[in-house]
């Protein structure tokens, strides 16, 4: 890790690092996340991420606070162990542990042909982020229309059937990355790339510890 400039985000975003722990972390190696199990290569509960990625975050947390938000995030970097994690766990069986809450309308052997499971991420190359916003004022998470890794066609940024306020909630965070040099991914609406990543073709593999 020392050859490339990684970053941990609980050192540089204190204060969203503290609301992402409390919020529950949920490449956890605790309380695990779709799969329903703990996650290869996540080792603590901690976001990371490359440098590059921290300065264009610490535009959007400037940004989301004139607007009353702040930005809480869910992942960062991913080992590729992780990603290897996901693919075994999608094409076992269906056991039905963790169907109804993150894809109740797609098979999970479906998960890489619809988009949601790649067997390479831009979260391992370092400047991926998977995050939504929060009311300063009280504290609480902004409706978004549906949960964070939920797979299904709800999380697509042009989703039907959301409500006016949580389909302006989902633009203010879409503005608001994109303001801040970072690319949306269609099939998820809390998913952010940055437009000029520095590692582009390098999908690292290291434990987060």
């Amino acid at each position: 890790m020392n050859n490339y400039k990684m970053l941990l985000f609980s050192n540089l975003l204190q204060k969203l690092a503290f609301c992402r722990i409390k919020a529950g972390y949920t490449r956890s190696v605790i309380y695990g996340d779709f799969t329903g199990k703990p996650v290869d290569g996540y080792m603590v509960n901690r976001v990371m991420g490359t440098k590059e990625l921290g300065v264009a975050l610490r535009k959007a947390q400037k940004m989301a606070g004139k607007l009353g938000y702040g930005l809480l995030l869910w992942d960062g970097y991913r080992p590729q162990c992780a990603v290897n994690c996901f693919l075994n766990w999608a094409s076992q069986p269906e056991d039905n542990l963790t169907k109804k809450r993150y894809y109740p309308n797609i098979k999970r052997n479906e998960m890489v042909t619809k988009g949601y499971v790649a067997s390479q991420s831009s979260h391992s190359r370092g400047s991926a982020v998977d995050l939504t916003i929060f009311r300063l004022d009280t504290g609480m998470l902004v409706p978004m229309g549906g949960d964070f890794d939920f797979m299904d066609v709800r999380s697509h940024h042009d989703a039907s059937g959301l409500s006016e306020e949580e389909s302006k909630n989902r633009e203010c965070l879409r503005d608001i990355m994109e303001n801040s040099g970072f690319e949306a991914y269609r099939y998820e609406w809390w998913h952010y790339v940055l437009a000029d990543e520095p590692y582009p073709d390098t999908y690292f593999d290291f434990c987060i510890a």
